[in-house]
């Protein structure tokens, strides 16, 4: 494991760092596919090596789950929302994979096959990320409950207000910047072509409703990409109201996704 590597440097901002797990090399002596992870937090706070509450305590870790079983991890910064508004954090998410990309062959990665995940707004980014970067395309992509819409109310959102977390990221009220949340919703950039999307949501999500992912795994169904939705009965955001046993298994159901739609990618 490697913490604080730079990866991108913004004139009058932060270093941006990201974390690296590095299995080693494979069995096959074939370059490691890659899990890109992108943290919560609302886009205004939150680590970039926090899968959320229920994982905090796991030993070993989430991440180092992921490299154990052969996977490169990669939990990346980006500028929150106090920091600039969208498109900012995408632009780094993007500014994060071009680098993974130019330094695959040095640790020993192959970005090619890179599965984003992200949970909340995290999982919003992810999906942005997988929808809309082309070079190198990403191989899939695992959403915990991520905001798809930033256009339409779904409580608690209101797309007209301009004190909440959605507004602080767009830098005003959605209503009032209608093209900018139009292309921050990933329900409204989903195109023919678009990778496998695994979208985990809890059916009483209070922060961000479930409708989300059910937008967005119609829109990705229409498109005719592939796409698993599963709702989780008695979760609310953040897997609260569920057993530990419970989000090891959604864990699993996350990994077993991953290495899949990684195990085909030539």
């Amino acid at each position: 494991m490697v913490r604080g590597v730079p990866y991108g440097h913004v004139d009058g901002g932060r270093p941006l760092e990201l974390d690296l797990w590095l299995p080693g090399p494979s069995a096959e002596g074939r370059p490691t596919p890659v899990v890109l992870f992108v943290h919560g937090g609302a886009w205004r706070r939150g680590r970039r090596d926090d899968m959320g509450l229920h994982t905090r305590s796991w030993d070993p870790g989430p991440f180092e789950r992921l490299a154990r079983v052969g996977f490169a991890v990669a939990c990346v910064d980006y500028r929150l929302s106090g920091e600039a508004t969208f498109p900012a954090p995408l632009d780094d998410l993007r500014t994060a994979l071009r680098w993974l990309t130019l330094r695959g062959e040095e640790l020993g990665i192959d970005p090619g096959r890179t599965v984003v995940w992200g949970e909340s707004a995290g999982g919003h980014l992810a999906s942005l990320l997988a929808l809309t970067h082309d070079q190198p395309r990403p191989a899939a992509a695992v959403i915990w409950y991520g905001p798809a819409d930033l256009t339409a109310p779904r409580p608690p959102f209101d797309p007209s207000a301009s004190d909440t977390m959605e507004a602080r990221l767009l830098g005003d009220a959605p209503v009032r910047v209608p093209r900018l949340a139009r292309s921050a919703s990933p329900v409204h950039q989903v195109r023919a072509g678009a990778p496998p999307f695994l979208l985990l949501h809890g059916e009483r999500d209070s922060m961000v409703h479930a409708d989300h992912s059910r937008e967005l795994g119609r829109a990705l169904r229409e498109a005719g990409a592939p796409v698993e939705l599963r709702l989780v009965p008695h979760a609310d955001h953040g897997w609260y109201g569920l057993t530990g046993t419970a989000v090891e298994d959604l864990f699993r159901q996350s990994l077993a996704f991953a290495t899949q739609h990684v195990r085909g990618c030539v």
